[in-house]
């Protein structure tokens, strides 16, 4: 069996749900199983091994192949060890047939830690040091599904790099700009009363009906008149409502949850500003907070620089491109690291049932990752 293909096997038949959806998960959860693993095979490549601790019970692998000299440039692939919840045993069993591997986080993004700790690996040539003076770094990550602790503790432990490759399904499209996410919180106030009598009480769901039809309307309406050349334009979202406690009450209170994403060039803090200040000039009372509170913030690296060039040429690609999801990449970027996305699969595979991965990506990434790392400095 091909080995890039053998070893996504074994890392599809290693449970790694993120905790963060333990309740659905149990046993499963954690990223240890495939962190063990990994520094394993890592060791017995001949290769520099070591965990990075994000927090308790939970430690980043960092794999590295350095130069037999000083360390004057470093690159590191990037590709995160979680997954989605289990939602059938048999997602946990990894099935090759008709030229794809199925199985849970086969695509998301197992097949990126196959395919990049394969090309590591096959520029190693069996262990040593290499030629040059750039080291090559696996960095395999905790918690991308959901608050990026994994990246983030990289970022704030002072780790820098000339180039950071993030592994997520990208067709083996080498992607330089995604789109941030910001989730926030809005709260109208009514006040209370029978609902035999409503106008004596104020109906905070009929305040919030006026939200999300400015929203949804005209906010949305302002958003799509600014584009961005590789993502496009912004856009919001209300993906949650609650409020009221039983029919013949008046509500008294309403909350919704929103979704914004955001475009190289916009922060959080101004995006909430704006929305805060076009519910003002409607002469809406509500309260606007970050809910999430973990900045998500959007990328955009310069595809003209040497060493995205040089993944783009190994990748035969002429014009970077952009994708409309966040990933680590946005956080390694914010922590001063040039980062790009690149991975074998669809992103439209990601978090399915019958999640897979092609075979033909798994070998052509490895072949790719392969051609670039080797012409390293």
């Amino acid at each position: 069996m091909n080995p890039v293909v053998r070893l996504l096997r074994d890392l599809i038949a290693l449970p790694s749900v993120n905790p963060a959806f333990a309740a659905g998960a149990g046993s499963l959860s954690g990223e240890h199983r495939v962190g063990d693993y990994l520094l394993a095979v890592g060791a017995r490549a001949g290769l520099s091994v070591e965990r990075w601790p994000v927090t308790e019970g939970r430690s980043n692998v960092l794999i590295r192949l350095s130069p037999a000299g000083r360390v004057r440039h470093r690159v590191v692939m990037a590709p995160h060890m979680d997954t989605v919840t289990v939602e059938e045993p048999e997602q946990l069993e990894p099935r090759v047939k008709g030229g794809r591997v199925h199985g849970r986080g086969a695509c998301d993004t197992k097949g990126s830690v196959a395919t990049m700790f394969q090309a590591l690996v096959t520029v190693a040539r069996g262990g040593g040091r290499r030629p040059g003076s750039t080291e090559i770094v696996l960095a395999a990550l905790v918690d991308e599904e959901s608050g990026q602790a994994g990246s983030r503790s990289l970022v704030a432990g002072g780790f820098k790099a000339d180039l950071a490759i993030v592994g997520e399904p990208t067709l083996l499209t080498v992607v330089t700009a995604h789109k941030g996410d910001l989730w926030l919180s809005a709260e109208t106030r009514g006040r209370a009363a029978h609902s035999s009598c409503p106008e004596r009480g104020r109906n905070a769901i009929a305040e919030m009906a006026r939200v999300v039809s400015i929203l949804e309307g005209e906010y949305a309406a302002g958003l799509r008149r600014r584009r961005h050349p590789l993502l496009g334009a912004a856009t919001v979202n209300v993906g949650m409502i609650a409020g009221g406690r039983q029919p013949n009450i008046v509500p008294d209170r309403c909350e919704i949850r929103i979704d914004r994403r955001t475009l190289p060039g916009e922060t959080d803090a101004g995006v909430t500003r704006g929305i805060r200040a076009l519910l003002r000039s409607k002469g809406v009372s509500v309260r606007v907070a970050d809910w999430k509170g973990l900045p998500a913030v959007p990328l955009e690296t310069d595809p003209r620089l040497p060493l995205v060039r040089g993944l783009m040429t190994a990748a035969g690609q002429r014009r970077p491109a952009g994708v409309h999801y966040f990933s680590d990449a946005g956080v390694l970027s914010g922590g001063g690291i040039p980062s790009v996305v690149f991975g074998p699969g669809d992103i439209a595979q990601a978090h399915t049932r019958d999640e897979w991965v092609g075979v033909r990506q798994l070998e052509r990434g490895v072949a790719v990752l392969t051609r670039f790392l080797e012409a390293l400095p």
